[in-house]
């Protein structure tokens, strides 16, 4: 696919917009307006000048919840409160989403974000609806529920103050510590076994983290994250994802380690997946950053891979397969059994479901308040 190199992006994952498959015209960025966007005031470049402002615009979705039909993913309804994500990690799978928008995966993944700011009312009327089945919901399915801007608009906390209303079971996935600002809601619902929370962590290098994910929390903030929510009742695993082979696969004992010091229930693990153009995102970065170790990486992909850089065929697309493949399994097995991380997580309860009344004023939450 066409697309313009740039000469840094500053705080982005992506260095460039990939060519939108459903697209006949294609936004390619000015290698002048690109120079000119990281130069000073006195024209000298500078790595503090930013190159991309992120915009924010309106979802006009009439729904919220979207039904997953996948077999290998273990949750049947996901609620995205945002589309795009600002976080910018290289190699995000939900990239190749935002072409059925109109964009690129690429930088307009994380520079154009799309803005459901109706999301705790929508949730409120699907849950108000006399044909709805309380099943645990996932925030979110596709991008980060704790991505930057949350901590302005506080959607996803609304949508946790519905839910909690509701007594509704959620299961949240973040790379962000902004989830424990929510610890008091999370508390409350985990009395109840009606939550737990998921935080990934691909590795404890934070110069790693810093060119991979460049707008997620630190290593150690999500690890600190994981301490304020499990010391609150929370439960809360720590997912080892992406395993990138050649990269940060041998990280996985010491953040199997550091996730049961910081008091994680259970830990989770997924390989790297490159479906589509995030294959040309991901490739872009390692000529950027690692250029050294990109040949070795391409190769163990392609051994857990059939092959070939990405196989999405049900039941190993999550984790490969062949004998690296069995190998990670082997000693994240390992590393969990010895630090007390085997054990699945807490099953959600959805007997507690109920539909408040519509006048605020005779609601009761015996517990819950």
């Amino acid at each position: 696919m066409p697309s313009v190199p740039l000469q840094r992006v500053v705080g982005r994952g992506a260095e460039s917009n990939p060519a939108n498959r459903f697209e006949r015209l294609i936004v390619e960025f000015d290698p002048a307006a690109v120079a000119e966007a990281q130069a000073g005031p006195r024209g000298e470049h500078t790595e503090s000048a930013p190159l991309l402002r992120t915009e924010f615009f309106k979802d006009h979705a009439e729904s919220i919840l979207v039904r997953n039909s996948s077999p290998d993913i273990g949750f049947e309804w996901s609620i995205n409160v945002y589309r795009g994500c600002e976080h910018g990690c290289a190699y995000c799978y939900a990239r190749p989403y935002h072409e059925y928008l109109g964009f690129s995966g690429g930088l307009d993944f994380e520079s154009r974000i799309m803005v459901k700011e109706d999301a705790p009312e929508l949730l409120r009327k699907a849950l108000q609806r006399p044909s709805w089945k309380p099943s645990a919901l996932a925030m979110s399915g596709v991008t980060d529920c704790y991505q930057p801007v949350e901590a302005k608009l506080e959607l996803t906390r609304r949508c946790l103050e519905v839910l909690r209303e509701f007594r509704h079971p959620v299961g949240i996935i973040t790379k962000n510590r902004l989830v424990a600002r929510d610890v008091d809601l999370l508390a409350a619902l985990a009395h109840h076994r009606l939550v737990r929370v998921t935080l990934s962590i691909t590795t404890l290098d934070s110069g790693l983290a810093r060119e991979l994910e460049p707008r997620t929390s630190s290593p150690r903030d999500r690890l600190e994250a994981v301490r304020i929510l499990a010391g609150a009742g929370v439960p809360v695993m720590v997912n080892i994802a992406p395993i990138i082979p050649g990269l940060n696969d041998h990280e996985l004992p010491r953040i199997v380690e550091a996730a049961a010091e910081a008091g994680a229930h259970s830990a989770g693990w997924g390989m790297l997946r490159l479906p589509g153009m995030v294959k040309d995102v991901f490739l872009e970065w390692l000529d950027r950053h690692d250029p050294g170790k990109k040949a070795r990486i391409l190769s163990r992909i392609r051994e857990v891979r059939g092959g070939r850089l990405n196989d999405a065929t049900f039941g190993r697309r999550m984790t490969g397969a062949g004998i690296f493949s069995e190998q990670v399994r082997a000693l994240f097995q390992a590393c969990t059994r010895r630090h007390g991380l085997a054990g699945p997580m807490p099953e959600l309860d959805t007997t507690a479901f109920r539909r408040p009344p519509s006048d605020p004023a005779q609601l009761e939450l015996p517990g819950l308040v």
